[in-house]
C-alpha cells in the first residue's frame, strides 16, 4: 500500500478509520491475529530513535507486539528493544533507541491478543532528522500552530490582548500593563545559525499609535533585567532575525538571578533536545503583580507605572521528533514541559526543573487555553500531567 511516506506492505493488517479504530487523525493501521506491517523502503541514514503510536481495537484484549529492522532491504530481520503490551484504549507512544548506519527498514510485528491500532511511526536518523519513514528536513513551523491562547486579535481596540504576528514569533501584547501577556514560537535548527547578538534593544514601532512603546532605558536602575521571551539564542540563522528579539515587547522585567541562572538553564535545555532531533513548540509569559529584583523588596511598576513587573513567569514547551503535521502528531505520550517560579533574586537557590508544574496549573494561574488545537482528550491527559522527564 502506498502511503505518504513510501510502500508498506500490510499483511493481515489494514487500514481503519472507524469509531473504534484508536487515531491521531482520521486513519491508524489495524493490525489482527499475528499480522504485521513492514517498509518496502529503505531509510539511507540508519536510525537512532523510532517512536510508535499503539492502542487497543475497541473494546478487544490486550495485545503484544515487537519492532523488528532490516539493514539487507528485508533479507533478514533483527528485533529492537522489548515485546511491547498494549492495554490502553487510548494511544500511547512507545520509543525504541538504536545506532545503525546505512540502509535500514522497519517492521511492527503483532505476536497475541486483540486486534491492535498503530500510528504515526516516527523515525529519527542518525543525521538528526526524523519522520514517518523518510527524511525530513527540519522546518520554521507556525509560531503559533498549537493556538491562541488568550483570543487574540489585530483589532487596535483591543489593547489589552492586541496579536503580534511576526516572522520570529507570535505575541499577544497588553497595553495596560506596557508588555506581553505571552509571546508563542517554533524552535528547530531551521531557526539557527551563527549570527551574533546583536543587544541593540529598539522600540516597537509596530505597535498601533496611542499605545505605550517601552524603551530600554525604562529598566535602567530598576534592579530588573529587559528578559527576553522568545530568547535571541533561539533566532540567529541571521541578523535580522536575532535583532527581531530584542524588540521591546518580547522583553519583560526579569529579576537577573532568575533571568540570568534559572530560566537561562531552562531555554538552554530546550536547545539541548532540539539538537538531539527534536522540534518543539515554546509559549511563555508572566502574570500575578510584584517581583523582587537586585534592589531588593517588592516591586509592582517601573517606567512610573507603565510596565507591571510580574510576579511569576510561566513556560510551556511540547517537544516532538523533527517531522511533519505537527499538531497531529501530538500524542498522549507526547512531551510537554511546564515551568512555574517566582520573579524573585532568590529563585536560583533551586533548578529549572523544581519549578516544573502542570499546564492545567498554569491555565488557572492565568486564565489562558493552552494547546487549544490539539483534541480535548489528547489536551486533558497533557495538560493534567507534571514532566519528570531528564533535566540535562
Amino acid at each position: 500500500m502506498t502511503l505518504s511516506t513510501g510502500v508498506w506492505d500490510l499483511n493481515d493488517a489494514l487500514i481503519g478509520g472507524t469509531t473504534s479504530d484508536r487515531k491521531n487523525g482520521s486513519k491508524s493501521v489495524r493490525i489482527e491475529n499475528t499480522g504485521m506491517v513492514t517498509m518496502q523502503f529503505d531509510k539511507t541514514s540508519g536510525a537512532s530513535q523510532v517512536t510508535i503510536a499503539h492502542g487497543v481495537y475497541g473494546t478487544d484484549a490486550s495485545s503484544t507486539w515487537g519492532l523488528w529492522y532490516s539493514t539487507n532491504s528485508g533479507s533478514t530481520w533483527t528485533q529492537t528493544g522489548s515485546t511491547v503490551t498494549t492495554s490502553s484504549t487510548t494511544l500511547n507512544t512507545t520509543t525504541f533507541t538504536l545506532s545503525t548506519s546505512g540502509n535500514i527498514r522497519f517492521q511492527v510485528r503483532k505476536l497475541t491478543g486483540g486486534r491492535l491500532n498503530i500510528d504515526d511511526i516516527t523515525i529519527t536518523d542518525n543525521s538528526g532528522t526524523g519522520g514517518g519513514g523518510s527524511d525530513t528536513t527540519p522546518t520554521r513551523d507556525d509560531n503559533m500552530a498549537l493556538g491562541n491562547p488568550s483570543g487574540a486579535t489585530t483589532s487596535t481596540s483591543n489593547m489589552n490582548n492586541y496579536l503580534m504576528d511576526k516572522v520570529q514569533y507570535t505575541l499577544s501584547y497588553n497595553n495596560s500593563k506596557g508588555m506581553a501577556n505571552w509571546c508563542s514560537w517554533h524552535l528547530s535548527t531551521a531557526w539557527k545559525g551563527s549570527a551574533a547578538r546583536c543587544n541593540c534593544f529598539t522600540s516597537d514601532v509596530s505597535l498601533p499609535s496611542g499605545y505605550f512603546r517601552a524603551t530600554t532605558s525604562n529598566y535602567t536602575s530598576t534592579g530588573f533585567d529587559r528578559g527576553h521571551l522568545c530568547p535571541s539564542e533561539d533566532r540567529d540563522a541571521s541578523d535580522t532575525d536575532n535583532a527581531k528579539t530584542f524588540l521591546m515587547t518580547n522583553m519583560t522585567p526579569q529579576a537577573p538571578n532568575m533571568n540570568e541562572v534559572t530560566w537561562e538553564a531552562f531555554e538552554t535545555y530546550c536547545r539541548t533536545l532540539m539538537s538531539a532531533g527534536n522540534e518543539l513548540y515554546i509559549i511563555a509569559g508572566g502574570y500575578g503583580t510584584g517581583g523582587s529584583g537586585s534592589s531588593g523588596g517588592t516591586t509592582n511598576t517601573i517606567a512610573s507605572g507603565s510596565i507591571n513587573v510580574p510576579s511569576h513567569f510561566w513556560k510551556i514547551a511540547v517537544i516532538l521528533p523533527v517531522g511533519t503535521n505537527d499538531v497531529s502528531r501530538i500524542t498522549t505520550s507526547t512531551r510537554v514541559i511546564a515551568i512555574d517560579m517566582p520573579n524573585t533574586q532568590t529563585v536560583n537557590t533551586h533548578t529549572w526543573d523544581y519549578y516544573r508544574t502542570t499546564v492545567d496549573a498554569i491555565e488557572t494561574a492565568t486564565g489562558y487555553d493552552f494547546l487549544s488545537n490539539v483534541s480535548t482528550s489528547i489536551q486533558s491527559t497533557l495538560e493534567s500531567h507534571v514532566d519528570a522527564g531528564p533535566t540535562h
